[in-house]
């Protein structure tokens, strides 16, 4: 039988290496923030005719902008993210505009005030924090029956944290090279991030208790691997699933829910690699007592 739980101080070794890098990334790079989280205005701009992406943005400093960040999201339209404007700013600078590339017309506006983006950046906060102690409760109860189930949610709460962490600090790395913001569609990611993860783990869980129920062995070691053999597939077939339905909508619905796509992604993969190896792994840790592992002597698993 594949020897999986034994293999499982390498599966910690690898998602430690995803949280140094997820720590560096938000370290060194942050999360650069939408106007959802900080008071600004996005004004998109079509124009009749063609230009360069220089020149537009050239005007746009002239007439006073300089820290606007510009995007071109079709042949004649452009996105410009700059800080909060009155109506007689928009209306100033699309006459500045206009009088430079000629007709434009205005394709969608939003303005956030200071007070707004820090109650939404707040509210995303308590969102996540509630989902995570919601499903801590959720997973002791479901397991109510076995012996020690407070474990097994804290357990799950680790690797669902791993998740969050790994899928935020790739999302601050990729955020940097692409230019990608933090917006109210990257929450909604790492909300649904919390729902696939418990599905995922609560059938990697769940078949660890029927297996111990059936007493395959008093050995708990045998019962998580004879588990996670059991479920692997299920695990994958599902992620896959879900992973090519966010492919399609990335290529074809697009710009518009970009940062919840990649946020899924990212969180579906690292997700699937806890439920099915870590949060386990960590299960047989505390049930052997091997925490000392971590920072003592190397493993008996790693020796070879």
């Amino acid at each position: 039988m594949l020897d999986i739980i034994g293999k499982r101080f390498w599966f910690f070794l690898v998602s430690g290496i995803l949280i140094l890098i997820a720590v560096i990334s938000l370290a060194v790079f942050g999360l650069e923030r939408s106007i959802e989280f900080k008071s600004g205005s996005m004004l998109t701009l079509t124009f009749d005719q063609t230009m360069e992406y220089a020149d537009f943005v050239q005007e746009v400093n002239n007439l006073g902008y300089s820290d606007a960040v510009i995007q071109r999201t079709g042949e004649n339209t452009f996105l410009v993210r700059t800080q909060e404007l009155t109506d007689q700013q928009k209306q100033d600078l699309q006459a500045g505009l206009t009088a430079r590339f000629g007709a434009v017309s205005e394709a969608s506006f939003n303005s956030v005030s200071p007070m707004v983006a820090s109650e939404t950046a707040r509210n995303a906060f308590i969102a996540v924090a509630v989902a995570m102690v919601g499903m801590l409760l959720y997973v002791t109860y479901a397991f109510r029956k076995m012996p020690s189930p407070f474990r097994w949610g804290t357990c799950f709460v680790i690797a669902l944290f791993h998740d969050i962490l790994v899928t935020v600090g790739l999302f601050a790395l990729f955020g940097k090279i692409f230019g990608w913001e933090m917006n109210l569609m990257f929450i909604t990611g790492i909300l649904a991030i919390v729902g696939v993860s418990l599905d995922n783990t609560i059938v990697v869980f769940d078949r660890m208790r029927e297996n111990q129920r059936m007493g395959i062995s008093p050995d708990f070691r045998v019962v998580v691997n004879r588990s996670q053999i059991e479920t692997i597939s299920r695990s994958l077939n599902t992620s896959i699933t879900i992973l090519i339905a966010c492919i399609a909508l990335l290529v074809f619905v697009g710009g518009t829910i970009q940062n919840f796509v990649v946020v899924l992604m990212i969180g579906i993969i690292a997700g699937t690699f806890d439920s099915v190896f870590v949060a386990p792994g960590l299960l047989v840790v505390w049930d052997r007592k091997e925490w000392g592992r971590f920072i003592g002597r190397k493993p008996a698993e790693l020796k070879a």
